[in-house]
């Protein structure tokens, strides 16, 4: 557990500005710690880093006791479930995947589980906005490999990433939700609950000091942790220009797996996950798939309760559907049905959970396990 004094240099040399990342690592490399990198004069600063650097460590910022104050007490708050805490590189507690990126984050904000920042570990990652396939495929497949004892990381963004944090949930297994804001803040709000849960059953974690807001620079940041603490990152949806294919590239730079679901060629939500394959991205079709291509050996093959059934003979309008986006005017075509027939076979089939009508009159079979 780190202590006040240490917290203290910690904060200050994370929080300083002008002080980034790759300029602290400097001065840790320098003077082997926080507390000495703060008592070196400023000769001895200007030799390592920039003079507008130096100045800027030779005082704590205006608000630095504010802030330390306000992470005390989130510290020392004993109300809820979650235990909190803060865990500075070097920490025996500090992720050790992590550790084998390039960008590292000096300090970590935890809230819950810590002890999952040791498991083996697999990013599930998608779009926002995704079709109910999608949002089952997410969920099935975080049940199915949490079943089979892995960690799901995501980033409790709504969409997929909630749709996986709930898979890893229902399945009893540990998730990690990796956020762009700081703790003391839910964003998206309607994942408060969510997020709750996961600091009660997994692991709330971010890199940004309490009291930071959801900002768009902060969620690329963020990414790098997603991908940086899974042995490989899974993409179940998401569109060409998409946050999950930064991701992906983040994963791939950390010379980690990176594994893509299909969709129809049809879909908006499915062109990113193409595209990941034709660059040689796996393309995977169950979490058995997904188990194939990692590299641990600690857990279990996990019972193949995603596979996606063989479209059925039970029923001719499933059958024509087949798994892709189908437009009423389509379906009419293949089946040689009347519109007004089809209409109300698709709301007895929406109703019963086995298709998903999507704006623009578009219909979807849901694969279901």
């Amino acid at each position: 557990m780190i202590d006040h004094d240490e917290l203290a240099a910690w904060l200050r040399l994370v929080e300083t500005p002008k002080i980034g990342r790759e300029t602290a690592r400097k001065l840790l490399a320098a003077f082997g710690s926080p507390e000495a990198a703060l008592a070196a004069s400023f000769d001895s600063h200007c030799r390592v880093v920039s003079e507008s650097a130096a100045r800027a460590l030779m005082a704590p910022p205006a608000d630095f006791n504010a802030r330390l104050d306000r992470t005390l007490a989130w510290l020392a708050d004993t109300s809820g479930d979650a235990g909190r805490t803060v865990i500075a590189l070097g920490d025996p507690r500090y992720p050790p995947r992590l550790l084998d990126t390039a960008d590292p984050p000096l300090l970590l904000y935890a809230q819950g589980r810590v002890d999952l920042l040791q498991a083996d570990a697999i990013a599930i990652v998608g779009s926002r906005n995704p079709t109910p396939q999608g949002t089952l495929n997410a969920r099935d497949f975080a049940h199915a490999l949490g079943e089979a004892g892995w960690v799901v990381v995501s980033g409790l963004a709504l969409g997929i990433d909630g749709a996986a944090h709930e898979g890893a949930l229902a399945a009893g297994a540990g998730t990690i939700a990796v956020v762009g804001t700081g703790l003391d803040r839910v964003y998206p709000k309607r994942h408060l609950d969510l997020a709750h849960r996961i600091a009660r059953d997994g692991l709330m974690l971010s890199e940004y000091p309490l009291g930071t807001p959801a900002l768009a620079p902060h969620f690329p940041q963020r990414n790098r942790l997603i991908a940086g603490l899974s042995s490989g990152t899974l993409v179940v949806e998401a569109a060409l220009q998409s946050g999950s294919l930064i991701t992906a590239r983040m994963a791939l730079e950390a010379g980690r797996e990176v594994l893509a679901i299909p969709g129809s060629i049809h879909s908006p939500q499915s062109r990113g996950c193409h595209a990941l394959i034709k660059q040689g991205a796996k393309l995977v079709e169950s979490a058995g798939d997904v188990l194939d291509e990692l590299p641990s050996q600690s857990v279990a093959r996990p019972r193949a309760a995603n596979e996606v059934p063989a479209a059925g003979t039970g029923d001719p309008l499933l059958a024509a559907m087949g798994y892709e986006l189908m437009s009423l005017d389509t379906l009419v075509a293949r089946t040689g049905w009347s519109a007004h027939a089809l209409n109300i076979r698709l709301l007895d089939l929406e109703l019963s959970g086995q298709v998903a009508r999507l704006p623009g009159q578009l219909f979807q079979r849901i694969a279901t396990t």
